[in-house]
C-alpha cells in the first residue's frame, strides 16, 4: 500500500496553461535561508500520485563513475558506498520500462542503448548544436524519459508518442513523458497494491521492539492508522528528514537534515535574429557532457550544459527575479520571448555541513514544525560556477546571440538522509536500510551522499529499483 499527500490526477485535467498547474506543485511553505537560498515549489517539488514526476523535466543522464569516487579522485566531497557497475543494470532496466528516448551512439559511454530513438531537437537545441560545433565541444540528442514513439512496457498502459507541445512541466496529457502514474504505479496495483491518495503522513508508531509498526495518516480530515510490517519512506530531501526529525526517528548518527544540497544550476539566455520559439518542443533535447572534467577546471567534479526551452510565464517569473525587470521594461523584454534561447547547466555541490535542514519553531496544519533549510556555496561551486559561465556565454557569443545575460539559480532537493557503509556517519546502508530501525527504507535523494552532476530522477529511480529487491530478498 503507498500513501500520497496529492490527489490523484486524471492526465486530462493537465493542460496547455502554465495558470493551471499549481495543482501538481508541492507549496507547503519551507525556509530558505543560507548566503545562496533555494526557491521552493514549483521549481523542486511535486504533489499528486506520481510526486514530482508530474511535473519534472524528465531529463535523464546517468551518473558518471568519477562523481561517485570524488573523494578518492579529488580529496573533496564524498565517495558513495557503490560504484557505477552496481548502478548500470538497473539504470537499464529502468530505461527500458519508462521509455528513454536517445541517441543511437552516446558520445561518452560508447556502450550504452537506449530504447527509443530520440525525440526532435528544438529550436535552443538546434543553436546550442550549432555553438558546440563552432566550440569544438561535443553535444548529442539529450536522453530524454519522453517517448518518441507510441511505446508500451509490460504491465503498464500504452502511451502515445510525444507531441512536441513543451509543457512538460505542467503534466503530460498523453502519458508520452514518463511519471509514476503511468509506468510503475500502474505495474504495482496490476499486482495488487493499493495507493490512497490525499493521505498525509504525520505519525510513525514504534512497537516495544522499537521497529515501526503502524503509520499515522490523515485522509478527509480524519486521523486514520495503518498497521505495517515495513516502511518505505519516499518523500524527497525536505519531507523526509522533516518527518524523521519532527519525530525524532532514525537520528542516532545525527546526520539527518545535514549536507542538504541543490544543484547548481546558472543559466544563460540571449536574442537571436532569427524567432526560435522555445515553448516548443521537448525543452531540453540537446546534452553536452564535456564539461564533467574540464581540462582548465580550478574545480573538483563538474557539470552538464543542456539546452533550454521554458513557457512564458515561468520565463517571465526568471526575467523579474533574475534580471531585476518589472512593468515596462519586462513587457517590453517578453515581447522578444519568440527570439529567445537558453542554455543551462548540472552542476556538482559538494556536502558541507554550512548546509543543512532544521525545524522552524512555526508549525503547519498538521501541527509538525516547518522545515528550514540553509544553503550556500562554498568555494568549490562558486569557481564551477564561474567556469561554467564564462563556457556557456562564449557559446551563445559563437551562436551569435544579443543582449546575453545570467539567471542564478539552484535546482533539486538532496542528501540529508546520506547513505554509507556505516551508522555512525550515515542514515541508512547502500540499500536505503535506516541503521537505526531495521524496517525502516527511505529510497529517495535524500540518500545521496554526494550531489552528482547528473540530474537526480534517473539515479532515484535506479536506487529505488535496487533497494526494492534487497527488501525482497531480506
Amino acid at each position: 500500500m503507498a500513501l500520497e499527500a496529492g490527489p490523484n490526477f486524471d492526465p486530462k485535467q493537465f493542460a496547455f496553461d502554465e495558470t493551471l498547474a499549481d495543482a501538481i506543485y508541492w507549496t507547503d511553505e519551507r525556509l530558505s535561508g543560507g548566503s545562496t537560498p533555494e526557491a521552493f515549489g514549483a521549481n523542486n517539488s511535486g504533489t499528486g500520485v506520481g510526486g514530482s514526476t508530474l511535473h519534472w523535466g524528465a531529463f535523464v543522464p546517468r551518473a558518471d563513475a568519477r562523481d561517485l569516487r570524488l573523494k578518492s579522485e579529488s580529496g573533496q566531497g564524498s565517495d558513495w558506498p557503490l560504484v557505477l557497475s552496481d548502478l548500470v543494470p538497473f539504470y537499464e532496466r529502468v530505461e527500458a520500462f519508462i521509455g528513454v528516448s536517445g541517441p543511437a551512439a552516446y558520445p561518452w559511454d560508447a556502450g550504452r542503448r537506449y530504447p527509443l530513438p530520440p525525440v526532435p531537437r528544438n529550436g535552443p537545441a538546434q543553436i546550442m548544436a550549432m555553438a558546440c560545433g563552432r566550440q569544438a565541444l561535443r553535444a548529442t540528442d539529450a536522453p530524454a524519459a519522453v517517448v518518441s514513439r507510441p511505446f508500451t512496457a509490460e504491465g503498464a498502459p500504452a502511451r502515445n508518442a510525444c507531441i512536441n507541445c513543451g509543457f512538460c512541466h505542467q503534466g503530460c496529457r498523453n502519458g508520452a513523458k514518463t511519471s509514476m502514474d503511468v509506468t510503475y504505479l500502474p505495474l504495482a496495483v496490476a499486482h495488487g497494491a493499493e495507493i490512497r491518495p490525499e493521505s498525509v503522513v504525520h505519525g510513525l508508531e514504534r512497537g516495544a521492539d522499537g521497529r515501526i509498526s503502524a503509520v499515522v495518516y490523515r485522509a478527509g480530515g480524519v486521523d486514520r492508522r495503518q498497521r505495517c510490517r515495513a516502511v518505505f519512506l519516499c518523500a524527497g530531501a525536505v519531507e523526509t528528514p522533516r518527518l524523521l526529525l519532527n519525530l525524532g526517528l532514525a537520528n542516532g548518527s545525527d546526520q539527518v537534515g545535514r549536507n542538504y544540497m541543490g544543484h547548481v544550476a546558472t543559466q544563460v539566455w540571449g536574442r537571436f535574429p532569427d524567432a526560435v520559439r522555445m515553448n516548443r518542443g521537448y525543452p531540453s533535447s540537446l546534452i553536452s557532457e564535456d564539461m564533467l572534467r574540464p581540462a582548465d577546471a580550478d574545480f573538483a567534479g563538474g557539470y552538464l550544459m543542456q539546452s533550454l526551452g521554458v513557457e512564458p510565464l515561468t520565463f517571465a517569473n526568471s526575467v523579474a527575479r533574475g534580471r531585476g525587470l518589472w512593468g515596462p521594461a519586462l513587457t517590453a523584454y517578453l515581447d522578444r520571448y519568440e527570439h529567445l534561447a537558453g542554455i543551462g547547466i548540472n552542476g556538482e555541490t559538494l556536502p558541507s555541513e554550512a548546509n543543512r535542514l532544521t525545524l522552524s519553531d512555526e508549525t503547519d496544519a498538521l501541527g509538525l514544525r516547518k522545515a528550514r533549510i540553509d544553503f550556500g556555496y562554498g568555494p568549490n561551486e562558486a569557481r564551477l560556477n564561474a567556469h561554467a559561465t564564462r563556457v556557456m556565454t562564449d557559446l551563445w557569443e559563437a551562436a551569435g546571440a544579443q543582449d546575453i545575460w545570467v539567471l542564478e539559480r539552484v535546482a533539486h532537493t538532496l542528501g540529508t538522509c546520506r547513505m554509507g557503509r556505516d551508522g555512525d556517519d550515515s542514515v541508512v546502508d547502500p540499500y536505503g536500510r535506516s541503521f537505526a530501525i531495521d524496517n525502516l527504507w527511505i529510497s529517495d535523494g535524500s540518500t545521496f551522499p554526494s550531489s552528482l552532476a547528473a540530474n537526480p530522477a534517473l539515479t532515484i529511480m535506479a536506487l529505488a529499483l535496487r533497494s526494492a529487491e534487497a527488501f525482497l530478498a531480506a
